[in-house]
């Protein structure tokens, strides 16, 4: 199994950044395909970012494409979400994300199976 334990979290300012780590445990941290997701009050949790097993690829919601960078240090098993051009609209908590399903895809939450305790984010002025 993998554990997930996320940071970074906290109260930015509306055009601010914030940089959320994501550490896993165990040896086969590199063989995940890795996720981020959000959830808001009162909304479904929806798909941010994306990365493959090497890190090769990449993918992106709609709403955070050219404002979020997702990347993976294979040697710290670590995933990042760096967020920039924060927006009000980005306050939820984020959950970090594990995979190890083949043929799943990325971007619905079935398409992995290890998850952290979430951090919250508030973009607030």
């Amino acid at each position: 199994q993998v554990q997930l334990v996320e940071s970074g979290g906290g109260l930015v300012q509306p055009g601010g950044s914030l940089r959320l780590s994501c550490a896993a445990s165990g040896r086969t941290y590199s063989t995940y395909k890795m996720g981020w997701f959000r959830q808001a009050p009162g909304k479904e949790r929806e798909f941010v970012a994306a990365i493959s097993r090497s890190g090769g690829s990449t993918y992106y919601g709609d709403s955070v494409k050219g404002r979020f960078t997702i990347s993976r240090d294979n040697a710290k098993n670590t995933v990042y979400l760096q967020m920039n051009s924060l927006k009000p609209e980005d306050t939820a908590v984020y959950y970090c994300a594990a995979g190890s399903y083949d043929g799943r895809g990325y971007y619905t939450h079935d398409s992995y199976n290890y998850w952290g305790q979430g951090t919250q984010v508030t973009v607030s002025s």
